[in-house]
């Protein structure tokens, strides 16, 4: 299968990006250093994500919680082999070669994270469970980001980032008020 390369020169990076795969047509560009195409795949992730939760929170209400776990990594698995079949079939062997092997345990995570969305929805519910998850993300990608962690690039401390998190912060207690 021949694959669509698009290449781009990102003016705001100052860097040639190339996109290639499955939805490379979809690619939309870049304004003001912010990718839209980027901007656009988080939020479709996002909600994704709060939909994921919800089936995956009444598949376990009537089986049970690894039950449904494992159903959703059977069948995203599934997906993959079918997406890597049809996109490209780079070699499994490059995954040995990956020089932090603690970075393998994603899959490991993705099961951990499932489980923990789908007790935090079935608790919660879905609107608060996402908000407290994407608050919670936000926290942990800033101090990674601030730390340098996992060989992200080190960034500088910002008050702007933090004011920010904390009008999330208010949001979710403004949301959850009662009277």
């Amino acid at each position: 299968m021949n694959k669509k390369v698009i290449s781009v020169y990102d003016d705001s990076n100052k860097r040639l990006v190339k996109n290639t795969g499955l939805f490379s047509y979809l690619y939309v560009g870049s304004y003001g250093g912010i990718t839209m195409w980027g901007f656009i795949v988080a939020l479709v992730s996002g909600a994704l994500m709060s939909i994921q939760g919800v089936f995956n929170t009444e598949v376990t209400k009537q089986t049970s919680l690894w039950v449904s776990t494992g159903w959703v990594q059977l069948s995203a698995f599934a997906v993959c082999v079918l997406a890597w079949l049809f996109t490209g079939r780079e070699s499994i062997s490059a995954l040995w070669q990956v020089e932090n092997k603690y970075t393998l345990l994603g899959g490991v995570i993705g099961a951990f994270i499932t489980v923990t969305v789908i007790q935090s929805m079935g608790s919660l519910g879905p609107a608060k469970a996402a908000m407290l998850i994407v608050v919670s993300q936000l926290l942990v990608a800033y101090v990674i980001e601030l730390l340098g962690l996992f060989g992200v690039e080190k960034a500088v401390f910002e008050w702007r980032k933090v004011v920010g998190m904390a009008v999330a912060i208010a949001g979710i207690i403004i949301f959850k008020w009662q009277k």
